[in-house]
């Protein structure tokens, strides 16, 4: 199977629809599937549920779907970086359903190892747990999440081999891998494309038989969600 597409608006053609689940990967700007996301932007598709783990900045990332109105529901963790998502929260025009950050990465894993639900301590005893079942183990109670499973899950990778093995890098490595299993169909965008064999086996973080379609950045733009520096010394 071919999977490299020339371009995003390619690499989504005839999967996305009104109403769909997508999963979007990245950790605050670090890793996200940015020009997927433009390409999603451009179709037009609305009523989405995205699952991430926050909403990007006004303007970037799934930031630029929110200020088309295009996203119905957002299942994520922090959004706090977002006035957009925000305002759109407090208005009623947007749905939201938080998830501590450890929880939602594993209802994602989860999803994407066939398991529909397990129980975790975390939340318990909080709104994080009202109207989920709960139950007691060891003398210790806990909540019922469920796996989460998406029809179409946007990736970045710093590295692909043309059938689909993926490597990431650092911070991006916090939910892309995961995202890649749970989902109907995948597709990346990658940095750095090279032939099968090139990567050690050992080197892999995902494996290609999870990737259906491919996407070669030409100049990924890496951007700096906030910029800490340290006061210039005065002698």
């Amino acid at each position: 199977m071919k999977k490299l597409y020339p371009d995003a608006v390619t690499a989504l053609s005839g999967l996305l629809f009104d109403g769909m689940v997508i999963m979007s990967g990245g950790f605050g700007l670090c890793g996200i599937p940015d020009v997927l996301i433009d390409a999603v932007k451009l179709s037009g598709v609305k009523n989405l549920t995205v699952i991430s783990n926050n909403a990007g900045i006004d303007g970037v990332g799934l930031g630029t779907l929110l200020e088309t109105r295009q996203i119905k529901k957002m299942i994520s963790s922090y959004v706090g970086e977002n006035a957009t998502f925000a305002k759109q929260y407090l208005s009623g025009e947007l749905e939201i359903e938080f998830n501590p950050q450890g929880t939602l990465a594993e209802r994602i894993r989860a999803g994407g190892a066939g398991v529909p639900a397990f129980f975790t301590a975390t939340g318990y005893g909080t709104q994080i747990a009202e109207g989920k079942e709960v139950r007691e183990f060891n003398g210790r109670w806990y909540v019922m999440e469920t796996g989460l499973f998406a029809d179409l899950a946007l990736v970045h990778a710093y590295k692909a081999d043309t059938e689909g093995n993926l490597v990431f890098r650092k911070t991006a490595r916090n939910f892309n891998p995961m995202m890649a299993t749970a989902a109907k169909t995948t597709v990346v965008q990658v940095e750095h494309l090279v032939e099968p064999g090139e990567i050690d086996p050992d080197h892999i973080h995902t494996p290609g038989i999870f990737v259906k379609r491919i996407v070669k950045l030409d100049q990924p733009v890496k951007r700096i969600e906030q910029r800490t520096v340290r006061k210039k010394e005065t002698v």
